[in-house]
């Protein structure tokens, strides 16, 4: 079973306004399968933001506040070890921390789509 994580307004759908797509599309995350348009390969990074938030990605929506918590969490983390304890790069670890600030600041949840 796969995991994809989508940036939406509602939890119901993928929502975004124009402005939305615009910011998604001017970030260059080193995020697999990011194209842009605020959608990553969630399974990819359950264990990495489990470790450094206590949250599970494995979720049908996470809200923005949520989003907020785990962004402040990815700030304060040690990057380099996590990437090293995780087996990815620092910049993904990066990545991560500054996509769910950006959903956190346009109160934008997101959707977990198996």
């Amino acid at each position: 079973m796969g995991l994809d994580s989508f940036a939406s307004r509602s939890p119901g759908s993928i929502a975004l306004t124009p402005k939305d797509k615009a910011v998604f599309e001017s970030l260059d995350l080193p995020l697999c399968e990011w194209i842009g348009d605020g959608s990553f390969r969630g399974k990819v990074y359950i264990l990495l933001v489990y470790e450094v938030c206590d949250t599970s990605l494995s979720q049908e929506w996470i809200p923005p506040e949520e989003l907020g918590r785990m962004a402040d969490a990815f700030a304060a983390c040690d990057v380099e070890a996590v990437a090293q304890k995780e087996d990815c790069r620092p910049e993904e670890v990066r990545a991560l921390g500054l996509l769910f600030g950006v959903c956190a600041e346009r109160g934008l949840g997101l959707i977990g789509w198996f």
